[in-house]
């Protein structure tokens, strides 16, 4: 037997606008948000797939609800941190320079270029280029001069 869900997915693409309000009151049971159709269809069908598969885990939920925690806080600093400025451990940073390319794993406490760990991107632009560099510009995670 043949899984509905991505079928029913599917078909929030061509569901009338009453349908989909509808639909969104059955999964819900709330009236539907003043949202654009696209936002409706998109909360839809994670709700269908999130009641049929099940929601996320509860480690993720408690990361964010610890993330969550720090860009609410009342303490100005905490606030103030980037935390997006650091990718993910497990991202792979590619970067071509002198027509070599460049592979950079972010680690959990820094990063890996050719087998060795370094503790920020700027050390591994230097290697590669001897000059000093803002590593987040030269890897592209941030524009020179401003944010990414």
């Amino acid at each position: 037997m043949t899984d509905p869900i991505p079928a029913r997915v599917a078909a929030l693409k061509t569901m009338p606008m009453p349908e989909l309000k509808a639909e969104w009151r059955a999964l819900f049971e709330t009236e539907p948000p003043p949202f654009n159709r696209r936002h409706l269809e998109n909360r839809i069908a994670y709700r269908i797939q999130e009641l049929a598969y099940g929601g996320l885990k509860p480690e993720t939920l408690r990361r964010l609800e610890i993330l969550g925690e720090q860009y609410d806080s009342d303490n100005v600093t905490t606030r103030r941190i980037r935390h997006d400025a650091r990718p993910v451990a497990g991202t792979r940073l590619v970067r071509e320079y002198r027509g070599v390319e460049h592979t950079v794993t972010v680690l959990a406490d820094g990063y890996e270029w050719q087998g060795r760990p370094y503790r920020s991107l700027s050390a591994i632009a230097r290697e590669i280029t001897g000059t000093r560099w803002n590593g987040l510009v030269f890897w592209g995670l941030k524009r020179q001069g401003g944010a990414a």
